[in-house]
């Protein structure tokens, strides 16, 4: 069965400090590969909480969009039990080039030889996970080096829209038939996410098969995600739905 399940929908500092929502990322199982977007606090315990388990030594490949804490405070933890504490030499594991090098890098050099690679995360290069091609379209306006992703397997191509500030063609990188929006807030903030404004001209430009909320702040959380959604879906005339903790999406 092809799925997305999300380990976590918390997005900002407080959300993720106090828990409101969890924090452990998105599990991609696609054309008989499994991949980890951004694995932030909680994401291996998340896997074993979830109904079925989710298998980390059943992954091909770990994904970090950009290294904030809460997309990859679990990335050695979950590097480790890929491998089962580096026993099985496995997986590749990609990340922006600040989270690797520099005064700030977040994967330890003492888990880096137990996966069998690890790539810098560049703007439109293609890597190859399992059955799966992965880009990153185009870099985003964040604090640190961020990149959204393009997922491609057989017959279905998944796009996830990380946090970023809106800017003029954004949305036109990430054509796909299910898009995935870190959307932080209704109105425009000056904390580079983007709000529900922004997500109203993605859709508007993209029209997927479906958009997948995710991601959200205190403003979201306030407004209940579900029900901002459903009124987006109404008003876009698009299928638009707000992802929860656990949430398991059929592809």
């Amino acid at each position: 069965m092809d799925f997305i399940k999300f380990l976590g929908t918390a997005g900002a500092r407080v959300v993720v400090a106090k828990q409101l929502r969890a924090s452990g990322g998105i599990w991609l199982s696609l054309d008989g590969t499994n991949i980890l977007i951004d694995p932030g606090p909680g994401s291996l315990v998340h896997c074993m909480r979830s109904r079925p388990k989710l298998d980390p030594t059943t992954l091909e490949g770990i994904v970090i969009t950009h290294k904030h804490l809460d997309h990859a405070a679990d990335i050695n933890v979950m590097m480790e039990a890929m491998t089962i504490g580096g026993k099985e030499k496995r997986g590749l594991v990609l990340a922006p080039k600040d989270a690797l090098s520099g005064n700030d890098p977040v994967i330890y050099k003492y888990v880096r030889p137990y996966v069998s690679q690890i790539e810098v995360l560049r703007r439109k290069k293609k890597y190859k996970i399992g059955t799966l091609t992965i880009t990153a379209p185009t870099r985003h306006q964040h604090g640190v080096e961020t990149y959204g992703l393009i997922i491609k397997g057989k017959k279905r191509t998944i796009a996830y829209i990380t946090d970023s500030r809106y800017f003029p063609g954004l949305a036109d990188k990430y054509k796909a038939d299910v898009v995935i929006i870190s959307v932080l807030s209704i109105k425009p903030n000056p904390f580079d996410h983007l709000s529900i404004e922004d997500v109203r001209l993605i859709v508007g430009k993209l029209k997927p098969k479906t958009t997948i909320l995710t991601h959200f702040g205190m403003w979201m959380l306030k407004a209940r995600p579900w029900v901002v959604a459903e009124a987006l879906k109404k008003e876009l005339r698009q299928n638009i739905i707000a992802a929860s903790d656990g949430m398991a999406f059929p592809l």
